[in-house]
């Protein structure tokens, strides 16, 4: 990975131009990260580009004491919401960012408290209630519907408030971070071969993926080498994984319109899918079989088996589709445009159901997988509908062909050797939702000194009030439900 990877220390003067060149160049900007150097604050980009797997650099150091930096903002939607969260968690100013209000930061946080920073110290006193700055919508018949951030039922809390006409949703403000864990924070000084449990709580039903993010990282950093087979065994339980994902959402989404005898047999098809889970790794949600420098499983699943499962959710989702009722619920509904999708630097199933072609196993690849691609146009719950259906299939194919190809052993347990003085790494994996990005920096004991994470739904959330302009608010859980994104990958 080390050739395809490329750094470059810039002056803040110049590093406008080199993200514009780089974003021209068809580069996407898939991480940034801050780091407390004590005298200074140095910020890292990671651009990305597949075919080939590429990943350029650029690094640009700030004084602690005055951090402020010259904002992307103008240039990349997403560089602007890291931005704000470098500023909410460092301190660090961007100057020119547009509209430089808090992210990360609810109004009962401390005002000049980072918590981020290497002398932040303990949480001080939070000061109760605080107000955030909702815009307001105001016109004929304009109301506004606030919802959450307690919702019924077991989901995580975030807060929606709907600027509303009728039943029509004229803007949608969704308000995260209620569950912010300081989980980078968590990661620091722990030995590098000794965090993963850590990657795999980061969000629960991503457990294999962000676990292999993660490892991937460490034996970047540390220069381990695995052979192919235990890539190949990685990517299996990475496929088991989006296997077990998909078939609930594509249950929860028919449930959403009251075909519930659809969701009552997708259930029935992840509680399969768990059990092959336990078998295969000892866990239904596949924790404990991925580890830097190693993958331990106990069994293989049967490719029959799998083969049989595909068949039997593409009869649940026929039927599904076949249901004139939800068919006209799923079609037109909550569009998200290509152009928007591309803008916010959407990925997975939610860019590919735009028209956007993205997947970590085919841009950055562990180890060569003959992935089929899908996707749709549309950009509307039906097609966030159909692609993860195709994708269920295609996943159940591709895990039967990786059992079908593994000849060696189900167990590799690497050697891990000496830490170099300083190193850093980076881990990039196609999980369920799209595409996860860990970078890490090792100081010279091998422990942690910086884990930055990029979960999907960091990017996947501003699409979804985007999506909703125009839709009518009973369709707001269908529509939330087809992007489905993860509260705790997002607030970390």
């Amino acid at each position: 990975m080390k050739s395809n990877w490329l750094r470059h220390r810039v002056s803040g003067d110049a590093l406008a131009d080199r993200a514009e060149g780089l974003l021209a160049e068809g580069f996407r900007l898939g991480l940034v990260a801050a780091h407390d150097d004590g005298d200074r604050l140095r910020i890292v980009y990671l651009f990305l580009a597949g075919w080939p797997d590429r990943r350029i650099e650029l690094e640009c150091v700030v004084p602690a004491a005055d951090p402020a930096l010259r904002s992307l903002a103008y240039l990349s939607f997403p560089a602007g919401r890291f931005e704000r969260e470098m500023a909410d968690l460092f301190g660090l100013r961007p100057i020119g960012h547009p509209r430089p209000r808090r992210l990360v930061r609810h109004a009962h946080w401390p005002e000049a408290w980072y918590p981020m920073r290497a002398d932040a110290g303990s949480a001080p006193q939070f000061a109760p209630g605080g107000r955030f700055p909702f815009l307001t919508v105001e016109g004929l018949g304009v109301y506004e519907i606030p919802v959450g951030p307690v919702h019924a039922g077991l989901i995580e809390p975030g807060h929606f408030r709907f600027s509303v006409v009728g039943e029509t949703v004229l803007r949608l403000k969704a308000r995260l971070w209620f569950v912010h864990r300081g989980l980078e924070k968590l990661f620091e000084g722990r030995l590098a071969t000794d965090a993963v449990d850590l990657a795999e709580r980061i969000s629960g039903d991503t457990s294999a993926a962000h676990a292999l993010a993660h490892s991937l990282a460490i034996e970047d950093a540390l220069g381990i080498d695995l052979p192919d087979e235990a890539h190949r065994l990685r990517a299996l339980l990475v496929e088991l994984e989006r296997l077990y994902n998909h078939a609930a959402d594509l249950g929860a989404l028919a449930n959403d319109v009251g075909f519930g005898i659809a969701n009552a047999h997708a259930q029935r098809i992840r509680e399969q899918l768990l059990r092959i889970n336990a078998a295969v790794t000892g866990h239904r949600l596949l924790r404990g079989a991925i580890q830097p420098g190693g993958v331990t499983l106990r069994a293989l699943p049967d490719p029959a088996q799998l083969h049989s499962i595909a068949t039997d959710l593409a009869e649940v989702a026929q039927l599904t589709l076949a249901n004139s009722v939800a068919y006209d619920r799923f079609a037109g509904t909550a569009v998200l445009g290509s152009d928007d999708a591309r803008g916010m630097g959407c990925l997975g199933y939610v860019a590919r159901a735009s028209g956007i072609r993205t997947d970590a196993r085919i841009e950055h690849p562990t180890t060569p997988l003959p992935v089929t691609e899908t996707g749709a146009s549309s950009g509307d719950v039906l097609a966030r509908y159909t692609v993860r259906r195709d994708e269920f299939a295609a996943s159940a194919g591709l895990a039967g062909y990786l059992v079908e190809s593994l000849t060696g052993p189900t167990r590799y347990a690497g050697t891990t050797p000496s830490p170099p003085a300083r190193g850093s790494g980076i881990g990039i994996v196609e999980g369920w939702r799209g595409t996860i990005v860990h970078r890490v920096e090792l100081g010279a004991d091998a422990r942690i000194t910086r884990a930055k994470i990029v979960d999907p739904s960091w990017f996947n959330w501003p699409a979804l009030p985007v999506a909703m302009t125009d839709t009518i608010v009973p369709d707001f859980p269908l529509a939330n439900k087809s992007f489905n994104l993860s509260y705790a990958g997002n607030d970390l």
